[in-house]
């Protein structure tokens, strides 16, 4: 079984029609886009080697994300940094709730848990 066929999730099978698979970075990406969306997160954040890519200019739309998939079920972990000044707890909440949502909207799969892990908080510039 080759890297692609690891990494992709069957989310329909048809006999007719063939099947739909869905990659884990797809997955991830949602996930990210939607954590990202919700006011108070200033960014994702990565392990070192991500960040270090990110300054060389390879952007991944998935920094901070990992995602599990056992049997259509969906385990998502997101490093953010949030903004100075937000409630960590009504943050986080809006996050877990935009990400579980944008997931199975999106995909048809169902998400057990969105781990959140705050990473950092952003000060504010000084003028």
């Amino acid at each position: 079984m080759g890297k692609e066929e690891r990494d992709a999730y069957t989310i329909r099978a048809d006999e007719n029609l063939g099947e739909v698979k869905i990659a884990d970075e797809v997955v991830a990406i949602i996930a990210g886009l939607a954590a990202m969306e919700v006011e108070g997160v200033a960014s994702m954040a990565g392990n070192a080697t991500r960040e270090l890519i990110g300054k060389l200019g390879m952007k991944s739309l998935s920094k901070g994300v990992k995602v599990d998939v056992l049997e259509g079920i969906v385990t998502v972990s997101l490093a953010l940094n949030l903004k100075y000044g937000y409630s960590i707890k009504d943050v986080t909440g809006k996050v877990q709730d935009k990400v579980k949502t944008a997931i199975e909207n999106m995909t048809g799969l169902d998400v057990a848990d969105v781990n959140i892990r705050v990473a950092g908080v952003q000060m504010p510039e000084e003028a």
